[in-house]
């Protein structure tokens, strides 16, 4: 089987320090990605020197927000499969590995989202957030939407699926959660897989103060009221589940015949 060829897309702004850890993580794998993709969202730190020192390929993205910085990535690769880390995340050691063989094969998947665990100095900051926080998140948006929420610390997707949606999210706004609003625009057809055990190591920073954990509740807010009426309550899993029953229903093709394929 072929095996596909993979970059990894990290967007980043002022976040020097901790893009340097993601970096090294990928770097101290099992497998190497083929490219990374570091998107410098208008930092005024040593972002861009950073990307460099560790071979990255830079992408400069001026408009501030992770969703113009993030497409910004995705439509620099010319990979097989986009993956997509933060600049806070460390990779396990076989993320790289455990993404490949999950896109390797007839039955690769369209999207791939994987788990975070919080780490920081406050462990039971970190429990909640693994739990509630993420935890919540599957819990409530999975059955929302009809497949596993997109992760956008850990997710991966064929370079042809973000070719049919890119026109769809709303890569402009620097107000909503780009991962969200992805899993938003998931096509009916398409095939959202979600690994447990593939997991990325977050910082615990968005608790650090109510104000920035209200910020991205406010996000949450956001995105929902954009994607509107798109996103009214089970549609997107209605017609996921329409979709399937329609050709699931479809009979199959009859056999040839022998005369038939000679002819062919």
């Amino acid at each position: 089987m072929t095996v596909p060829s993979i970059v990894v897309v990290v967007p980043s702004r002022d976040d020097a320090a901790l893009l340097r850890r993601c970096l090294a993580a990928l770097e101290a794998g099992t497998r190497r990605p083929d490219r990374v993709i570091v998107v410098d969202n208008d930092s005024s730190d040593d972002t861009a020197d950073v990307a460099r020192a560790h071979g990255a390929t830079l992408v400069t993205e001026r408009t501030r927000g992770i969703w113009p910085a993030s497409a910004a990535g995705y439509d620099a690769a010319t990979e097989d499969v986009i993956a997509r880390l933060d600049a806070d995340s460390v990779p396990a050691r076989d993320w790289i590995e455990r993404l490949a063989e999950h896109f390797t094969g007839p039955d690769a998947p369209d999207f791939l989202t994987g788990r975070g665990r919080f780490y920081g100095p406050r462990h039971v900051v970190n429990w909640m957030g693994d739990h509630w926080y993420l935890g919540g998140l599957y819990a409530v948006v999975g059955p929302y939407l009809g497949h596993a929420p997109l992760f956008g610390s850990s997710m991966a997707m064929r370079r042809e699926a973000w070719r049919e949606v890119r026109t769809l999210v709303h890569r402009d706004r620097p107000d909503i959660h780009d991962d969200l609003d992805l899993s938003f625009q998931v096509r009916p057809w398409m095939r959202v897989v979600h690994d447990d055990a593939w997991v990325v190591g977050v910082s615990a920073r968005p608790f650090d103060s109510w104000s920035a954990l209200g910020r991205r509740l406010r996000f949450v807010v956001t995105t929902v009221r954009v994607c509107w009426p798109e996103s009214e309550p089970f549609r997107h899993r209605a017609e996921r589940r329409a979709w399937r029953r329609r050709h699931s229903a479809e009979p199959p093709a009859p056999p040839l015949s022998p005369d038939d394929g000679a002819a062919r």
